[in-house]
């Protein structure tokens, strides 16, 4: 113990200064076989000039090699820096730069002052802004019934019909697309001389555009009713070929017979030619009340009431809850909203638009 606690020279017989602490108390920390070395109390090497044995490191330039196996090779294609001080921020080599794409004008529909195809599917809500690029290479999207597969393409919104995986999205920000759900007692026309309440009374007062309905409900009827500024998706809805199909809620007076659904499924005979549902559910019933549910496609005037007198049994309350693949949902009675993305697709769908 006094050989490490004294000055250190049961330590020599190794060849060397030892470690330990000496005479004045100073800690050696020399080698084996070697000079002692070290940080010391008293004569340390504190003034020693940059890069004399234990004086300061000389300083350096900070560089790095330009590369890591000293030239470039495949991955690498940016400086490898990493002892750059001035770069403290450096995370590795720089990404590559992506290749340029082929020129895609040729297409005819190509606006060279138009938005790009992807960022245009993204605005209209089909998904980010990659993964309709991923839909654009994979062959899913189509540009005025042309297939389009390659990044890059520009349109003009106004001008061209894209369609997702066979479904129209809506790219006019001018046209709008909106439910009404009307309460009873509301004309469904945009204007009423006799001061009844019409569509406009419920309609936005900063609204800019002007719209339409497309078909119409009775008075009495409550329920679903499309407002709209496109002429082409308005007149499609209501031409007889397309046979869009409508759902209705009928509350007539109970019981009903188990005759009248098959009767009214193989057409009655009304004054304007032979007309018939689509499909006929019981929904609930309740003493002296029984709710039904039907889907017809024509658009005559009063069908649904005229069908169900004819069988028999008038109708107390009548309401559109469908039109196509628009549905009236949880809405409130006497609000308007805006269709979704999907509902707009699935609707031009339904037209072959």
């Amino acid at each position: 113990m006094a050989g490490r606690t004294g000055s250190g020279a049961g330590n020599h017989g190794r060849g060397g200064a030892g470690r330990g602490f000496g005479k004045n108390n100073e800690f050696r920390g020399g080698k084996p076989g070697g000079k002692s070395g070290g940080f010391k109390g008293k004569g340390s090497n504190k003034g020693a000039k940059p890069g004399a044995p234990g004086g300061p490191r000389k300083p350096g330039k900070g560089q790095g090699p330009k590369f890591k196996s000293g030239k470039p090779f495949a991955g690498e294609f940016g400086e490898f820096r990493p002892n750059n001080r001035k770069n403290s921020n450096y995370a590795g080599p720089h990404r590559p730069r992506r290749p340029k794409a082929d020129p895609v004008d040729h297409y005819d529909f190509y606006d060279h002052e138009g938005v790009r195809l992807q960022k245009l599917m993204a605005q209209a809500g089909v998904a980010s802004r990659r993964v309709c690029e991923e839909m654009i290479e994979e062959g899913r999207v189509t540009v005025n019934e042309q297939l389009v597969t390659e990044l890059g393409v520009r349109v003009n919104p106004d001008e061209v019909s894209v369609r997702v995986d066979g479904i129209t999205i809506q790219t006019n920000d001018k046209l709008v697309y909106m439910a009404f759900n009307k309460p009873a007692g509301v004309v469904s026309t945009m204007e009423e001389p006799d001061g009844r309440p019409c569509i406009s009374d419920f309609l936005r007062k900063s609204m800019n555009q002007r719209v339409f309905h497309v078909g119409r409900l009775d008075v009495e009827t409550e329920g679903l009713l499309l407002l709209t500024n496109d002429g082409e998706l308005a007149n499609r809805l209501t031409h007889p070929s397309y046979e869009i199909p409508k759902t209705y809620l009928v509350q007539v007076r109970g019981p009903v017979e188990l005759g009248v659904s098959n009767q009214l499924k193989k057409g009655v005979r009304l004054e304007d030619g032979v007309s018939r549902v689509d499909d006929f559910r019981l929904v609930d019933s309740t003493p002296g009340h029984v709710l039904i549910e039907v889907v017809i496609h024509s658009g005559k005037n009063r069908i649904v009431r005229r069908m169900f007198e004819e069988v028999g049994y008038p109708v107390e309350k009548l309401v559109r809850v469908e039109m196509g693949p628009v549905r009236i949902g949880s809405q409130k009675q006497g609000t308007i909203r805006n269709l979704s993305k999907v509902e707009i697709g699935e609707l031009l769908a339904s037209v072959d638009m």
